[in-house]
């Protein structure tokens, strides 16, 4: 009987005896064979524990290591172009051009790469008007790379401009879009693009989306930097840069936005045909 097996016995017997298991200190194996990389071993005992991290007490609240960037009080985490968003009732809401004298888009102080975000956003209702001038907002990560805000809600547009859609490149996988009016959640991981030192791109930005709760892009590969009317294309930049909420003259409201900064560990990565 090998050492693991002994250990799962008196385990069983403890808790026959006493109604609870001691744990193991360092349950796992060291004889299994090494898994790609050649650093552990299938269920090697040595492999570090994961990080703990304090989910919220409520579904779609911050964890524990979140960036909160707006909390329904303060847009402290935040600079407009022109004029500050108006807050009331916990959510902040696009002003009029009228007001703001302009394109008035909100960015965020902090600078960030690849994260994990979840944002809250409603539409006008009722709407009065149609296709991109309905509910019309965005989410810029890197202020370069634009996931689409639109109120989706029987109102035809062109099918890479609709809620999310990765603008001018992929539409939805489909439309979970909620009646205009009604709060609509946004959960994203955003892999930022890497590039060589010459400027070169080596790796695409990457985003992985669920409105609603319903996948709408699964790690899909972004063309570079969103440009309307035109291919989009990358050029080089830093590897942090802030996020950025789009003016496009619709009263499109906010609220429940932050962010976790992600590890490299958290990269989505190919494995090598050679295993290692």
């Amino acid at each position: 009987m090998n050492t693991f097996l002994m250990a799962s016995v008196a385990a069983a017997m403890t808790l026959m005896a006493t109604g609870s298991v001691a744990a193991q200190e360092k349950p796992g194996f060291k004889d299994t064979p090494m898994l790609p990389g050649g650093q552990w071993r299938v269920h090697d005992a040595d492999r570090p524990a994961p990080v703990v991290v304090a989910p919220a007490a409520t579904p779609g609240g911050p964890p524990a290591d979140a960036v909160v960037l707006f909390d329904g009080r303060s847009l402290d985490a935040w600079k407009p172009d022109r004029i500050a968003w108006p807050i009331a009732d916990g959510a902040l809401t696009i002003p009029s051009r009228a007001k703001s004298g302009g394109e008035n888009n909100l960015v965020s102080k902090q600078s960030f790469g690849d994260v994990q975000m979840h944002l809250e956003f409603r539409s006008p209702n009722p709407p009065t008007k149609t296709s991109q001038d309905r509910g019309n907002s965005g989410i810029w990560f890197m202020q370069r790379y634009e996931l689409q805000i639109l109120d989706g809600s029987q109102n035809p547009t062109y099918a890479d401009g609709t809620v999310g859609a990765v603008y001018g490149w992929k539409p939805p996988l489909v439309n979970a879009a909620r009646r205009p009016g009604e709060w609509q959640t946004y959960d994203i991981v955003f892999e930022r693009p890497r590039f060589a030192a010459d400027g070169s791109l080596l790796r695409p930005a990457y985003v992985t989306a669920l409105l609603n709760g319903v996948l709408v892009q699964n790690h899909q590969a972004m063309l570079g930097t969103t440009n309307w009317r035109h291919v989009a294309a990358y050029t080089a930049h830093a590897d942090a840069a802030p996020i950025q909420l789009q003016d496009h003259d619709s009263p499109v409201s906010f609220r429940n936005i932050w962010v976790r900064p992600l590890t490299e560990a958290a990269i989505a990565q190919d494995l090598k045909k050679d295993g290692k």
